[in-house]
């Protein structure tokens, strides 16, 4: 992490309702700092699911995790005007995609997250997409993988060494019982979904997750 930046926390919501998750964001808000509109909750709820949050936590900050993949000027602008402060594009696809994006986010004031799912060389690609100018590189093993036991850890280990000037985020199981695993590589942004949005007391997870990232923080400060 760069000095003077604060670690933020991002809560994921995917698979929820509406009513659900607002329920959870009075619960949790006071301990995060970023609010995503997950994927499948965006295709139940569409941009309404951005433009509701925005709204009623003027506070935080909102991810729209469209993964965009085309049309990039059309789709980032369809986020941003719904009140998002970052916007999505999978790494994976072409740089014009990527390019227009980024630019897009520029003139509306967003950042753009490039999420590293599916990408096979992590390091090249990482490398290339600073050089399109993404705010955040997003270390992202999604669900499917987790079941195979998959983990982001060794990826946030090997981007730490080789990102320079974008922020690093890490998505994919964590919880507060594992979170000390990833704060050793000094991820800016930790995103954490089911453990939180599942967890027998959210509010409590979500506060501990908070609590575990500032006492890191103070020690770094202290060393």
């Amino acid at each position: 992490m760069k000095e003077g930046e604060k670690m933020q926390l991002q809560l994921a919501l995917d698979d929820i309702s509406m009513g659900e998750a607002f329920q959870l964001l009075d619960q949790v808000s006071d301990y995060i700092d970023i609010a995503e509109a997950g994927t499948p909750f965006l295709m139940k709820y569409g941009m309404e699911a951005v433009h509701k949050i925005r709204n009623r936590y003027p506070s935080l900050k909102v991810l729209c995790d469209g993964k965009i993949m085309d049309a990039g000027v059309c789709e980032a602008e369809l986020a941003l005007q719904a009140g998002a402060d970052y916007v999505t594009v999978l790494a994976v696809t072409d740089d014009q995609t990527i390019r227009d994006v980024v630019s897009t986010c520029q003139k509306y004031g967003g950042k753009t997250a490039a999420d590293m799912i599916c990408v096979e060389n992590l390091k090249e690609r990482a490398t290339e997409l600073e050089k399109l100018g993404v705010d955040v590189i997003t270390v992202h093993t999604g669900v499917d993988q987790q079941a195979l036991g998959r983990t982001p850890l060794g990826d946030l280990k090997a981007l730490r060494a080789c990102v320079s000037r974008a922020q690093l985020a890490v998505a994919g199981g964590i919880r507060s019982s594992t979170l000390g695993e990833y704060l050793e590589y000094e991820p800016e942004i930790i995103i954490v979904g089911g453990g939180i949005v599942r967890a027998d007391d959210p509010a409590d997870e979500a506060k501990r997750l908070a609590e575990k990232i500032h006492r890191w923080e103070k020690q770094q400060d202290e060393c």
